[in-house]
Parts: structure tokens; C-alpha cells; sequence
């Protein structure tokens, strides 16, 4: 069969000596054997240029680096406060201290009031829900002298001058502090103390529902901060830091973590005002709402003159209407609040950004003097 098919004897033969070993492959274990156990015998061998090693230092863990760096102290390293924190301002702590009235009292809560927004065993103070009371009353004959020990002697009318004319026309925004629809709120105290660190007065400009009483917001800067405002033009106030300010030396302030909700307070508008039936609250105001509006208020305004306007407007109409448009029904129900205080009025409707207000009953005699103040005003 092999001589009719030769060609199966050449494949035959091509595998019997493919499979057979080679002599030199016999030999290459002894020889990679002889050439290690030479290496380890002979350390004076040096290895060929093409593969040559170099020898290494002993390299440090960088863990190791991190935690002798964090564990040394620099200079520029700040010590952590120790918690709690326990300040020595003697007065109560609130989110805002110009927009709340401590006299009212909320009928519920929209958190409970164990929620501290100071942050949990950040300060010695109890948070009530509205307010994180002193420990104990302050004794206002040593705060007053403390504050006059800061003041110094009062700036002359040049020294006053200098400063706004430093302070006043500056045109850098990082000397300014925005104050807004929160009012004097407690976190703008420690803004106030960091810009007194490099100037002497700090400029606050101030927008929206609290312009509209500008007195309490300088009562409470004042106050609260332990400044004194030397210029004041109508939304911009200049609170000067005192002769005798060392910002080392400043108080200590927790900061309030983030703004916590409002409490619930009774109903701004009652559905029969006082002094009228329920058919005379209903004519009245469907009456107010065909009359033209006194005034256009902004979001986040100057309402400096609305006060005033509102007084001028009752001394010859009963209903006065403000136009709130795109303000805001929560600013709309911060106005009423105030106009009802300033005025004073009754507020009868807040609907659809509309503001209604009622002067309320008076008597003849009380009308006759309003009509002959106003009477005498035209004709000066």
C-alpha cells in the first residue's frame, strides 16, 4: 500500500522527526541550572550594560507622609472650637432680629422645636422653636459701658465726613452688605465684624419689606452689633466700629447652620374686621378693589415713603389698595403686617398680590383735625 501511495510515507516520516527532541533542547536545563547556581555562587558578576540594575533606597509609605504632616503643627494651622460653643452676647438669639416681634406668640410649629439650627450640642444655648434665650439677663448698666468703651469719643463732623467720603462713593462691592427681605438677620452679624477687620465703617444697602420701617432696622444694627450709624440716606447706611475696636478681641458668634421654618402665627386677615358686620367687610371690599392703587410696589424694592403716602391717603379716603404685583404672597403678608403697625390700619383683604387696607372707625372730632391739617398743608 506504501509504494502505491509514496506520499504518505514522506508525512509519515516528516512527523516521527518532528517529534523527536533536539539534542540541544536536552541540554538546556543542565545549562540554565549551571548558569544560576554560578550567578549565586560569584557576587562579583556584574550584569551585562543592556540590562543593568541600579540599586534602590529604602522608600517611605506616602500614609506615613500624610499623617506626620497632619499631625504637625503649622503656623498657619486654626485651632477647632470646642463645642459647645458659649458666647457672651446678652441677648436672645433669633433668625431674624428686626422681622419678628418677641411679643407674639406662635400658635404651632412647622418643625419641632428640639431641631436646633445652630447645629446639635454646637451651642450652650436651648433652641425654644423662635429663639435661643440667654442663660441670664444681662445687666444693661455693663453693657452700656462696654459698648461706650468701644465707641471712644464721638467723631467730629470732619472725622464723619472722611469717612463717608472713604466709605460712601466706594465703588467696591466686597465693602458693601446686602440687606434683604430677612432683615436684620443673626448670621449678618459675623459679615459685619469681618469687614470691620480691615476698615473702619461698613456699608449696608438695604431692599425690600423691612425699608419700609428703616428706624428698627438702625435700632437693631445698632444695637446687636455694637456700632453706630453715622450716615444714613435713604436705603444706605454707614455703621461705624468704633474707636476702640480690636477685632481680636470681637465677640464670639455661633452661626446659625441654615435658616429654620417659620412658626405659625394667627390669621394676618379675619373674615369680619373690626368694628363691622360681615355684609359692611364684604361691600367694602369689593368697593376697594375698583379703586385705582395708590402705589406699584417691586420685588425687593425701596419702600422707604410708602408708610407716609399710606397716612397722606387716609385723611381723605377710607380704603387704600396696593399694587403688589410680582412681589410675592409672602412679601404681600410682611406688608400688611408692617402698614397695620406703622400706620396704624386694618388690613381687609390680601388677594391675587392685592393689598387692601381700612383706616378703621373714627370719631367726629378726630376727622375735623385730620380735615383742617389737611386743609392747612394745600394751602401752604
Amino acid at each position: 500500500m506504501l509504494e502505491l501511495l509514496p506520499w504518505r510515507k514522506w508525512t509519515l516520516c516528516s512527523r516521527v522527526s518532528y517529534n523527536k527532541p533536539s539534542p540541544f533542547f536536552e541540554h538546556l536545563p543542565r545549562m540554565l541550572k549551571h548558569s544560576l547556581t554560578g550567578g549565586e555562587q560569584d557576587d562579583n558578576v556584574k550584569d551585562p550594560p543592556f540590562s543593568a540594575v541600579t540599586p534602590k533606597a529604602p522608600t517611605h509609605h506616602k500614609s506615613e507622609k500624610k499623617k506626620i504632616a497632619k499631625n504637625s503643627p503649622t503656623k498657619n494651622s486654626k485651632k477647632s472650637p470646642d463645642f459647645p460653643l458659649i458666647s457672651e452676647l446678652p441677648f436672645d438669639f433669633r433668625y431674624s432680629y428686626s422681622e419678628t416681634n418677641p411679643a407674639i406668640e406662635p400658635i404651632g410649629f412647622r418643625e419641632p422645636p428640639k431641631f436646633s439650627p445652630f447645629g446639635p450640642g454646637r451651642l450652650d444655648r436651648k433652641w425654644t422653636g423662635t429663639c435661643a434665650p440667654a442663660p441670664s439677663p444681662a445687666d444693661l448698666d455693663k453693657v452700656a459701658q462696654a459698648r461706650q468703651a468701644v465707641l471712644g469719643e464721638p467723631l467730629t463732623e470732619e472725622e464723619i465726613a472722611e469717612l463717608i467720603e472713604k466709605y460712601r462713593y466706594n465703588s467696591n462691592c466686597s465693602s458693601q452688605i446686602n440687606l434683604g427681605r430677612g432683615g436684620v438677620t443673626h448670621n449678618m452679624l459675623e459679615d459685619i465684624h469681618n469687614h470691620w477687620k480691615r476698615a473702619e465703617a461698613v456699608r449696608i444697602k438695604c431692599f425690600g419689606v423691612p425699608t419700609l420701617d428703616m428706624d428698627n432696622i438702625c435700632f437693631h444694627l445698632e444695637d446687636k452689633s455694637g456700632g453706630q450709624i453715622i450716615y444714613r440716606h435713604i436705603n444706605v447706611l454707614l455703621l461705624f466700629r468704633g474707636r476702640g475696636y480690636d477685632p481680636k478681641n470681637r465677640p464670639i458668634i455661633p452661626l446659625m447652620l441654615w435658616k429654620p421654618y417659620a412658626p405659625i402665627y394667627p390669621k394676618l386677615v379675619k373674615n369680619v374686621a373690626d368694628g363691622l358686620t360681615f355684609e359692611e367687610t364684604k361691600e367694602m371690599r369689593s368697593k376697594g378693589l375698583s379703586y385705582p392703587p395708590l402705589t406699584k410696589l417691586t420685588r425687593n424694592g425701596v419702600y422707604v415713603n410708602v408708610v407716609e403716602k399710606v397716612r397722606v391717603a387716609f385723611q381723605t379716603e377710607e380704603l387704600v389698595r396696593l399694587d403688589c404685583s410680582r412681589v410675592g404672597t409672602s412679601d404681600c403678608k410682611r406688608i400688611s403686617v408692617k402698614l397695620r403697625d406703622l400706620v396704624p390700619c386694618v388690613p381687609i383683604l390680601v388677594k391675587d398680590e392685592q393689598v387692601l387696607l381700612w383706616r378703621g372707625k373714627r370719631d367726629e372730632a378726630q376727622r375735623s383735625v385730620l380735615s383742617m391739617e389737611h386743609v392747612s398743608e394745600t394751602c401752604l
